[in-house]
Parts: C-alpha cells; sequence; structure tokens
C-alpha cells in the first residue's frame, strides 16, 4: 500500500473517537518493530522521523525503508516529519516523499508563528501533503529538541482558535502537562483546558511527549478528544534496556543480530501495548 496523507488517518479517529500513534523510528529495528505490531493490531499507523533520525540514518535510507516497509502492508501508513524547524528542511522532506510534516513553531511569538505555519500549509497542501503544528511549549529533551521547564507553557484556548483559523492546518498539537524525553517527576494534565479547546476546534489534536504519562492518563486524554499520541522515549527505553539485559547475562555475546533482533521485540510488544490504550486496534 502506498503511504497515505496523515489528515486521511486522523479524520476517521476524530470522528470514531480513538487516536493513533506518532511513532518514531531511529534504525531499521525500530521500524520493523513498529510496523509489524501494528500490522498484527490492524491499526493504522504514523512513521515518523525527526530530523535528528534522518540525519543519523540518512534521508534516502528513511525513505527507502519505509517504502519497502508498506509495501505488501494493508493497513494505512503516512511518514511524517516530526518537529520540522524550518521551511527548508519541511520541503526537503515533502521532496523525498513524506506524506505528512509537521513546523514547530512554538517557539516563536503567536504571529510570526501563523505567518510561518500559514506559508508551509500552502506548500504542502499544493500536493497533498498533512501539516500538523504546535502551539503552546512542551518542556523536556528529546533528539535535538530541548525545552527548559521555566520556558514551558500551555496552549491557550483562544490562541488555538485563532491559530487553526488562520494557517488551515491539519492537526495542533497543544501543550496541556506532557514533556519530551525521561520525565523527572508525575505528569500532571490539564483536562479541563484539552476540553476547552477540543470543544472550540472539533479537531485533531495531538499529545506530544506521552511516553511517561500514566495509562489512564493517555486513555482519558484519548476519550476527551486527542487523536494522535506521540511516543519515542518508551521505545527507546525498552530496546536498550533489554540489549542491556543480554550483553550483561552474555558478556562474549558479539553478533548484534542477537541483541538486536531481541531489541526490536521488545518495541513489537511495546508498540502493540500502545495501540491497546490509544483504542487503535481493529481500526485499519
Amino acid at each position: 500500500m502506498d503511504l497515505v496523507p496523515m489528515a486521511d488517518i486522523l479524520k476517521k479517529a476524530d470522528k470514531e473517537y480513538y487516536a493513533v500513534g506518532g511513532f518514531n523510528i531511529n534504525n531499521m529495528e525500530f521500524l520493523q518493530g513498529i510496523i509489524w505490531a501494528a500490522e498484527e493490531a490492524k491499526s493504522p499507523l504514523i512513521l515518523q522521523a525527526s530530523e535528528g533520525a534522518i540525519k543519523y540514518i540518512g534521508m534516502d535510507y528513511v525513505v527507502n525503508m519505509v517504502e519497502a516497509a508498506v509495501k505488501e502492508t494493508e493497513i494505512p501508513v503516512a511518514l511524517h516529519l516530526d518537529h520540522g524547524s524550518n521551511y527548508d528542511v519541511i520541503m526537503d522532506c515533502i521532496r523525498n516523499g513524506f506524506s505528512s510534516v509537521m513546523f514547530d513553531g512554538s517557539k516563536y511569538p503567536l504571529k510570526q508563528n501563523i505567518r510561518l505555519t500559514k506559508e508551509i500549509v500552502k506548500a504542502a497542501h499544493s500536493v497533498g501533503v498533512t501539516v500538523e503544528a504546535e502551539l503552546g511549549q512542551i518542556g523536556g529533551a528529546e533528539d535535538d529538541l530541548e525545552v527548559d521547564e521555566k520556558d514551558a507553557s500551555f496552549t491557550e484556548p483562544d490562541e488555538a482558535e485563532e491559530f487553526v483559523k488562520k494557517t488551515g492546518v491539519d492537526a495542533l498539537a497543544i501543550a496541556i502537562g506532557t514533556a519530551h524525553g525521561v520525565y523527572k517527576g508525575k505528569p500532571e494534565l490539564d483536562f479541563k483546558r484539552l476540553k476547552e479547546i477540543k470543544a472550540r476546534l472539533d479537531f485533531p489534536l495531538v499529545l506530544h511527549g506521552a511516553s511517561g504519562v500514566p495509562k489512564k492518563d493517555v486513555i482519558r486524554a484519548v476519550t476527551m478528544g486527542i487523536n494522535k499520541v506521540n511516543v519515542n522515549t518508551a521505545f527507546q527505553q525498552v530496546f536498550t534496556a533489554k540489549i542491556r539485559e543480554l550483553l550483561d547475562n552474555e558478556p562474549e555475546l558479539y553478533d548484534p543480530r542477537k541483541y538486536c533482533g531481541p531489541g526490536r521485540d521488545a518495541i513489537k510488544a511495546k508498540v502493540k501495548e500502545k495501540i491497546k490504550v490509544l483504542g487503535s486496534e481493529n481500526r485499519a
């Protein structure tokens, strides 16, 4: 099956009250573990590559690996740029076959974020590519993205309504108390804020930094209107933990297939767990 625009996946999720995972790939094992899990669960899937992952893997490798992975699949899959930092990076991804992109202009003042996002939406929509944007700043660190806790800010409902109306984006990542990377304490989500934003927009909303959020809170957020949930750190953690366990138990182990394979299996199991929480099982 060919890659599909993320908007097609999220419109259905929004209508039927579930969420789809935006799952980051960091190498071949991540990609295989993620897509094999989604196929078995019959779940739609959003494969994400950050700028850091693209630099590490290489643009051609990312696109060609994903194309090989989806060639025989029957589930809808989007290839999405996670946290695109500027117009040039985003256009490069579109030219190379990404079906969806995110522009993260959350560090800019509202008017500038609107202006920059609007330019990207115009270019992306002209070739059928979905655009996700972000409003409000999510704290924490992941990949090349880092926002100090003191600089984090929640999304204002009035601004969210204005932003979506003026930019024409397809999905909006909102800041309601999550953080990228590993949590230093227990996350406290602002569900009242989520409810107000969803009521005003009735539109696909995205939750970033969900790896360390308790399952019950993710489920609640999904029932209240979150339609895409990003996960990366949780997969990195289980992959690394499995490899560390194997190497600790067998110090003489040197064949990467014998530790990367089990690491891939650990990712696959974690992906299936996340899919059940998001409610996207059997939605393909």
